[in-house]
């Protein structure tokens, strides 16, 4: 065999694992015309969880067992939520530990699960957690309710008020969302079974040109995943010659390819994932009702929708990737990325915290234990609301310059910096561990960190500089005689 051949032998090898989740995910894509089009709902769900079964048994092997253990536990759990008043709390709390325990199996002897298994893992935690919250709200909710209120309460929290093994096993193991999700709550799960939107006139076509829509994205991330990784490969920050041959403005520009490959990365699994949804039907709602990404519809939710709606798949959309890419500000992207996870933060921890005053940081701590118990998770997901506020700050003192609109230059620049602020913070992502991150940090001279506290230095201390710098203009106009002055003292 040649070399070049060797080559994409051992690059196929060494991705085996990534080569058999995307397969997995268009299989899922493929066969989602067929799975809409099932008209009982009880083939349907069967078919849906038999699919859904095979595919993570595949993706993980005996590591499943991790996956179903976990499910017995908690769905024991949730069936109790009418008798123990806190077991949305104990079914959160269990989930959490199950997931550090399955991230430290190798501690006790145990083989260490695939990746892709730690993404099912990690979707089944937000799914279960969800429900638990979801079910207790909905028994809360049908408990205080009158016989007229109980008449308009939506079937679907009628199904959670009194929810059973069957529903919390259909929504839990659906091939819908189980590699990557997105996060879908109990609703956007069971719509497709109940209401069935892609069976209404010209369902076919939107799901098809949604479908379509996402995917012709793919090739595109995937050509530059590829072309980035071949130029500028990631193991080179791991390798020691990365630290004793390459100049501190070399490791410092690095930072850029390794965060563009990560993000190219994401941007592929998360957006198969979203076309697995649509090409199945699920998260299709009609636009007047201005579904947002993991909650649903939010307004006009008990109209029914006629056949001349128009219908979107934003309760689906887990990454808006042009605004994530061209909008100006580090705020703006970070909304914009891993929106269906973010509502789940937002519904389930941050609005939910008891304390007020640190509910900001109870929500980065859940959103940094959900990734992993690396320090690597920490340091980038806590350093992201500080370079936020900085960057507030510093866009406020600019406003004041421009107060009708900011000039391109101006825009040019934050955008610059919020990717350099990404980048910097993420390359605590791919390093991990705590020795390997201060060790790169240490030999950029911690350049991200200083360049950051001058800009929050200078933000906070122009009102004082300015004023300074104008005053002492204002001295020495005066006390610098002009040519006019000179000739009437003549």
């Amino acid at each position: 065999m040649s070399e070049g051949g060797l080559n994409i032998l051992n690059l196929i090898i060494s991705n085996r694992d990534d080569i058999i989740y995307v397969l997995a995910l268009l299989f899922s894509i493929g066969i989602g015309w067929h799975y809409r089009k099932i008209k009982d709902i009880g083939s349907k769900e069967t078919f849906g969880n038999i699919l859904g079964i095979l595919i993570i048994v595949l993706v993980s092997g005996f590591h499943a067992a991790h996956i179903f253990l976990s499910f017995a536990i908690s769905a024991g759990i949730i069936l109790l939520h009418k008798y123990v008043q806190i077991s949305h709390i104990i079914t959160s709390v269990f989930m959490f530990l199950y997931l550090l325990f399955f991230r430290s199996v190798h501690y006790f002897g145990l083989p260490s699960p695939p990746g892709h298994t730690n993404l099912i893992q990690m979707i089944l935690t937000l799914k279960l957690i969800g429900l638990a919250f979801q079910a207790k709200d909905a028994s809360r909710k049908l408990k205080k309710a009158t016989k007229e209120e109980l008449e308009n309460i939506p079937y679907y929290e009628k199904e959670l008020a009194e929810i059973n093994i069957t529903r919390i096993f259909g929504y839990s193991f659906n091939y819908v969302g189980v590699l990557t999700g997105p996060y879908m709550t109990y609703r956007t799960y069971r719509d497709p079974f109940v209401v069935n939107y892609s069976s209404k006139k010209n369902g076919d076509r939107y799901c098809n040109e949604a479908t379509m829509e996402k995917f012709k994205s793919i090739p595109i991330f995937l050509a530059l995943y590829l072309f980035v990784s071949y130029l500028w490969p990631i193991g080179g920050i791991f390798k020691d010659e990365f630290y004793t041959e390459k100049s501190i403005l070399y490791r410092l520009w690095y930072v850029w390819p390794v965060f563009f490959i990560f993000r190219m990365r994401m941007y592929i699994g998360l957006t198969l994932s979203e076309c697995v949804c649509a090409a199945a039907g699920v998260g299709m709602y009609p636009k007047q009702w201005t579904p947002t990404p993991g909650k649903g519809p939010t307004t006009e939710v008990n109209k029914k929708p006629t056949d001349d709606d128009e219908y979107d798949f934003e309760t689906i959309r887990n990454n808006d990737v042009y605004t994530t890419e061209t909008c100006w500000s580090f705020r703006q992207a970070m909304k914009s990325w891993n929106m269906c996870v973010q509502y789940w933060l937002v519904m389930v921890v941050y609005k939910r915290f008891p304390i007020r005053k640190i509910r900001t940081a109870a929500t980065l701590l859940v959103s940094a234990y959900w990734h992993g118990v690396n320090p690597g998770y920490y340091f980038c997901i806590f350093a992201a609301p500080f370079y936020v506020a900085i960057e507030d700050i510093c866009l406020k003192r600019v406003s004041k310059f421009f107060p009708e609109k900011n000039p391109l230059w101006v825009n040019v620049a934050t955008w610059f910096f919020k990717f350099f602020a990404f980048s910097y913070m993420g390359i605590a992502f791919q390093l991990m561990t705590f020795p390997k991150i201060w060790n790169f940090y240490n030999s950029v001279f911690h350049f991200g960190y200083i360049l950051w506290a001058l800009q929050l230095v200078l933000a906070l201390g122009w009102p004082m500089i300015s004023k300074s710098l104008n005053g002492k203009s204002r001295k020495e106009k005066i006390n610098i005689p002009t040519a006019d002055s000179r000739k009437k003292e003549t």
